[in-house]
């Protein structure tokens, strides 16, 4: 599909923050902003099916929140401002599926942590979005809902399992979404249709009220948004222990990476391989670009490598380490009576063969071996910049690639992705391209842990530099 840049974009393409700061000054009312949204996603959503349930008192919250406002009342950062969920993540009274029949007509009793806090900030839930089934594949598609499609090309995929979220923030059906993020599944999905994503340092956000609860060493939640300065304000809202998941227990404050005032000039090292797997020509020179810019900003930027990644392919790891949890989970959810009501994928890995202890262990001590080599990687550099996906938004249901010559199944396109998963590094995946076919084109912007004032700082940089962060799909 074609493209479109506008210096006035209609309240559907306004980001949260500028949505946010209209309202506090009475310029728009909560309900115009809401209505306007369920609007589009009348229009938009049966073509693009990223939209799973609307939330049926979004309405009745934007009304409260034009009484506050007219009230004067003392109102939070997301006031009046509409966001949407992943359907894995718990929402009190509007369900969530999880993508599965298996839990059709499920409806939660309270939020999950990250909906509550977005809630507490102003914002209005406004719908649950689609997914993969058990947010478990890089296409989001189940026996539930249906396929989400792709709003720069509905015969292509918005990617998984944060799939439905990104399509409805590209198509602006949402300013502002939460995806979850095992391997790939906010930063893939935000790279293939152009949007912004944050992947936080692992327990940074908790991840009480979002399936499975076990296993969730790889697991994030994370904002997904139009702009970096949205990124930053869910962020700050998002971020922070909440007493019921234990990964998040850090009290170390937002602010603890370098920031937007450094004492010195920031270190960027840039790459695309090897250790990654095999990545398209448009892919490599898009990364190339935003090191460019980058250092013509006055940032030193260098070519790097990072040996641990190519001693011990990252994504092969992850696969050792987590079929026997994912496994577990899936017979948890089925309790045994139910496999036949599975999609493919969840049956696929349901047949699949336990790893040996012998092999777990040693995957165990590779990730260790990960851990160490982005450790003495951060020791010189303070960012990673890398691609999110080897190729743009791809066609439905394709199982296997060429890509660089080589050819690869669907699993690779992790290959970037998944060592974050693996350390817990935090990660922004954001738009700086498009390829030959009119796609977005991503870049990673990967920090040391609990550093994301520093990513979001540089991508702040790069996203002020770029020629194509305001290009919406036509849809």
């Amino acid at each position: 599909m074609k493209t479109q840049t506008s210096k006035t974009d209609p309240i559907y393409y306004q980001d949260a923050s500028t949505l946010a700061d209209l309202i506090r000054r009475r310029e728009i009312s909560p309900v115009e902003v809401v209505k306007v949204h369920l609007d589009r996603i009348e229009a938009q959503n049966p073509a693009i099916n990223a939209i799973v349930t609307v939330a049926e008192h979004a309405l009745k919250s934007a009304k409260d929140a034009e009484a506050a406002i007219m009230r004067g009342d003392k109102v939070g950062p997301l006031h009046g401002v509409p966001f949407t969920v992943k359907d894995s993540i718990d929402t009190a009274n509007v369900l969530t599926q999880r993508g599965s029949p298996i839990f059709k007509g499920r409806t939660p009793e309270q939020d999950a942590t990250s909906v509550a806090r977005m809630k507490k900030a102003g914002g209005i839930l406004l719908a649950k979005t689609n997914l993969p089934e058990f947010s478990y594949w890089i296409e989001s598609d189940n026996l539930l809902s249906g396929r989400s499609n792709n709003p720069w090309g509905l015969s292509r995929t918005p990617g998984g399992s944060s799939g439905g979220e990104s399509a409805a923030i590209a198509a602006g059906m949402s300013p502002l979404g939460l995806g979850t993020d095992l391997a790939i599944s906010v930063r893939g999905p935000a790279a293939q249709t152009g949007i912004v994503s944050l992947k936080a340092t692992h327990g940074r956000v908790p991840m009480t009220g979002i399936w499975p609860r076990e296993p969730r060493r790889f697991w994030h939640v994370g904002p997904m948004a139009r702009s970096i300065r949205d990124l930053e304000l869910a962020f700050s809202v998002l971020s922070g222990p909440d007493g019921l998941d234990a990964f998040a227990s850090s009290t170390v404050g937002f602010d603890s990476g370098m920031g937007s005032s450094p004492q010195r000039k920031i270190r960027i090292g840039w790459m695309v391989g090897p250790g990654f797997g095999p990545v398209d020509a448009e892919v490599a020179a898009t990364v190339e670009a935003a090191a460019d810019a980058l250092k013509n900003l006055g940032l030193t930027v260098e070519p790097v490598n990072i040996p641990a990644l190519e001693r011990d392919f990252a994504l092969d790891v992850f696969n050792k380490l987590h079929v026997m949890e994912m496994k577990e989970a899936f017979r948890v959810a089925t309790a045994g009576r139910r496999e036949d009501e599975l999609y493919k994928m969840a049956k696929t890995m349901l047949s699949l063969p336990d790893t040996s202890m012998k092999d777990f262990i040693a995957a165990e001590q590779a990730a260790e071996r990960i851990r160490d080599g982005f450790a003495g990687y951060f020791q010189k550099y303070d960012v990673l910049l890398t691609h999110v996906l080897p190729i743009p938004a791809h066609k439905h249901g394709v199982e296997e690639f060429v890509i660089d010559g080589q050819k690869v199944d669907a699993t690779y396109l992790q290959g970037a992705t998944v060592p974050l998963n693996i350390t817990g590094l935090p990660g922004i995946a954001m738009r700086f391209g498009t390829s030959k076919e009119g796609l977005p084109i991503a870049v990673q912007l990967v920090g040391s842990w609990q550093a994301e004032s520093t990513i979001l700082h540089v991508a702040s940089l790069l996203e002020s530099v770029s020629e194509v962060n305001s290009l919406h799909p036509i849809v």
